[in-house]
């Protein structure tokens, strides 16, 4: 990933990255990111192509025969309203899968716990580096106790309604799911556009639907022939049916369910996960003020500037690794995406057994800063004169080091260190008092 550099002088900020070079995300950026898609931008051009195609079978094969068929000149509507109502449709979907759906910034380091106590953490003999962020919060919505997770990609807590899309790798706020026909997670700032371009479809399939069976009919009437000969006379027109009749149980379907969600100020996640139906839901206000929150509502600003400068400070805080002192609430533990349904991970018994070769290293640096003191305060105290429990303290403590990392009952050599470590305590103490009653004889 491309890390951002600071530099001094008046062309610094021109030398910055913008924030779409730098994305975290999966997504995909056009023209200099004022369009955003997700990583499965490819299959919007199938579903293009599954509009496109049979509009224009339909425009050369049936309207165009149609323009003479109805009294004065009312034959060219029929044509003019399948290629307006068919930029419509593309319009709303490129609304749809080509804007912010609704991305909530991630935090460059982990937010610190809302109530900590310096007493506490004294007398429980904890620094800050060990404190754990709960898994969960619990907030009012519309006096109902709501639970929002952290999220530990994106290092914040989410907002209610919102979750994480492990396609486009980004929290999105009242996330719906995320739809492979438009390569776009469908959340706060799109759905609307996405229920249009969806019941737009549903529509256009039936427009195209029925004037191609007006086209049979005015052939079985022109020439006196059965309904099955009059379809032969035109294969254009079964192919546009048959294809027609296909998409509308899927289309129709789609506009069905989401006009049942938003009837119920439901999303697709909440239905399958939470099941409203068996306990309340408490963002339903009523089947109108549902449907005029989706409909007659502002659409929010979007939370990102994708073509802003990445300012100077938080570019370093990005290059740098973050060393904030609070742990993931999933640190040390398997972890895994209850949202997502990801599979539990278990943690990293290489890394664990480098922390613990770290944390060796300390004590035996804590040692030799011991010794140097000692030497110190006696400079007569020979090196042949140190106790024998010094020194066999010294070697068992080098011998471990040295096989630290092979040993697998991590918990039986600290308690050994700590029974070293008092003592050498006691050992220290004794050549401390020893050495003070020999001076004062002197």
């Amino acid at each position: 990933m491309y890390a951002p550099q600071s530099r001094s002088g008046a062309g610094s900020s021109a030398e910055q990255p913008r924030v779409y070079q730098v994305w975290r995300g999966s997504n995909e950026f056009l023209l200099q990111g004022r369009f955003i898609f997700g990583p499965d931008v490819r299959s919007l051009f199938l579903t293009v192509f599954l509009i496109l195609a049979p509009v224009l079978v339909f425009c050369i094969f049936v309207a165009r025969h149609l323009t003479n068929d109805f009294p004065d000149h009312w034959g060219i509507s029929v044509m003019v309203v399948v290629v307006v109502f068919t930029i419509y449709d593309l319009t709303l979907l490129l609304l749809t899968s080509g804007r912010d759906p609704g991305i909530v910034p991630r935090n460059t380091h982990p937010p610190e716990p809302e109530s900590i106590d310096a007493n506490n953490d004294v007398g429980n003999g904890q620094t800050p580096q060990q404190l754990r962020l709960p898994r969960t919060k619990d907030v009012f919505v519309n006096g109902v106790v709501v639970k929002v997770k952290y999220c530990d990609t994106c290092m914040l807590y989410r907002p209610p309604r919102c979750s994480h899309c492990s396609i486009c790798n980004n929290c999105v706020e009242r996330f719906d799911h995320h739809c492979p026909w438009v390569g776009q997670c469908i959340g706060l700032r799109n759905y609307r556009f996405f229920y249009m371009f969806v019941f737009s479809t549903t529509l256009l399939c039936l427009y195209v639907f029925g004037f191609c069976w007006v086209y049979i009919i005015k052939i079985r009437d022109a020439e006196n022939l059965s309904i099955w000969k009059a379809m032969l006379k035109t294969p254009p027109s079964m192919v546009l049916i048959i294809y027609c009749f296909i998409c509308v149980w899927f289309v129709g379907g789609l506009s069905v369910f989401h006009f049942y969600l938003m009837s119920t100020n439901q999303t697709t996640y909440e239905n399958f996960r939470y099941r409203y139906d068996r306990r309340a839901n408490p963002y339903n206000k009523g089947v109108v003020n549902n449907f005029l929150e989706i409909f007659c509502t502002a659409v929010p600003a979007s939370k990102n500037k994708f073509r802003a400068r990445v300012p100077a400070e938080q570019g370093l805080q990005q290059a740098r690794a973050p060393a904030r002192g609070f742990m993931s609430p999933n640190m040390g533990k398997p972890v895994g995406d209850l949202e997502l349904g990801r599979k539990p991970i278990s943690w990293d018994e290489p890394r664990s057994a480098a922390d613990i070769r770290d944390l060796e290293v300390g004590l035996g640096g804590m040692l030799d800063e011991k010794e140097g003191r000692i030497a110190h305060a006696s400079p007569d105290l020979s090196r042949e004169a140190r106790p024998v429990e010094l020194m066999e303290g010294r070697a068992g403590m080098h011998s471990r080091r040295s096989s630290w990392g092979h040993r697998s009952g991590t918990s039986e050599s600290m308690d050994s260190i700590a029974v070293q470590m008092g003592a050498l305590d006691g050992t220290w103490g004794s050549i401390s008092s020893g050495h003070g009653t020999t001076s004062g004889t002197h």
